[in-house]
């Protein structure tokens, strides 16, 4: 072989080791930080960390879940924005990505654009809980409590513009009932407040609130869904009483902007992979989950339908930040 041979042989191997997917072929090679923008015990950290465990098992590599609640999401959603491209930096995408961006007038950043998405996970409805202390026992009884007591009525969320917010900002809209809004920092506290019986009602993810319905130490008077959750058949729907009400809460996967595509479409294979797995399916629909798998392309249409629905119900409720 020539020198000029050899040195032509090299450089194309050389370009070709250090292509993207060449270089995604190996990924990863080092632990994975998924940021979830709230504390443990939510329904956005229960379902990270079931994910988490499974795609540590089949990329070889950790998958660490840490939790970096406040400022309504924008925390954790601006540490991966800001994170190298490099896809070793996730988050766990969720409905205060899409509220966001109407609900407040000043983010640094713009989610649609500074976001890639990686694949979708799965949608839930929430579920309208009350504290013991409620005598209501249905949704219809719920809201004649309300109206005998004016201002008196604490809604919790977890969060200033989560789902379980602008769910209750819909309630609140579509039926007159004057509720005080309580954000948390997350859905654990608001549910030990909850049951505490600090707060009257919560518009929860219903994954998160199952297992304290199921202990009895909250009450559920119907699920967000428009039709019956297959999870929860017991429940009526919200709609059934107040006609046309719908919420619903969907997560994913994102990484910061200009990742590489062969990244994004291992860990996008890797996601779909899981979810079409029959054990995980069921631990998913026991607590409320449909999967959304598909293309980095179709969560991104997803991420875009929810960003537009949601602001309407911001502009329609006159829901603010506190």
């Amino acid at each position: 072989m020539s020198n000029t041979l050899r040195l032509l042989t090299f450089a194309i191997l050389s370009l070709a080791a250090g292509s993207p997917s060449a270089w995604a072929s190996d990924y990863p090679t080092k632990a994975i930080r998924w940021i979830v923008p709230y504390p443990p015990g939510g329904t956005t950290d229960v379902l990270a960390r079931i994910m988490a465990q499974r795609l540590t098992e089949t990329l070889g590599q950790p998958v660490v879940v840490e939790n970096k609640p406040g400022a309504g999401n924008n925390i954790g959603t601006e540490l991966v924005i800001n994170s190298p491209a490099d896809g070793y930096t996730m988050l766990l995408v969720n409905p205060a990505n899409g509220i966001n961006a109407s609900l407040y007038k000043n983010l640094s950043y713009n989610f649609i654009r500074d976001i890639a998405p990686v694949a979708g996970l799965v949608r839930t409805p929430n579920v309208m809980v009350v504290t013991n202390n409620v005598p209501a026992k249905t949704v219809a009884e719920f809201i004649e409590y309300c109206k005998a007591n004016p201002g008196k009525v604490n809604m919790a969320s977890s969060g200033s513009g989560t789902s379980t917010h602008l769910s209750g900002e819909l309630f609140k809209s579509m039926t007159g009932c004057n509720m005080l809004h309580v954000p948390y920092k997350g859905a654990g506290p608001a549910l030990i407040d909850l049951t505490a019986g600090q707060v009257q009602v919560f518009f929860d993810n219903l994954p998160s609130s199952v297992p304290h319905i199921k202990g009895g130490r909250i009450r559920a008077l119907g699920v967000t869904s428009e039709g019956i959750e297959p999870s929860a058949p017991e429940l009526p729907t919200v709609g059934a009483t107040v006609k046309g009400y719908e919420a619903t809460a969907w997560f994913g996967i994102g990484m910061p902007k200009n990742t590489p595509s062969a990244v994004i479409a291992k860990m996008n294979a890797e996601v779909n992979k899981a979810l079409a797995e029959p054990a995980l399916k069921k631990r998913l629909a026991e607590l409320g989950g449909v999967s959304i798998a598909g293309t980095p392309a179709d969560f991104g249409k997803v991420i875009a339908a929810e960003t537009a629905k949601w602001a309407k119900v911001v502009e329609a409720s006159g829901a603010k930040v506190e």
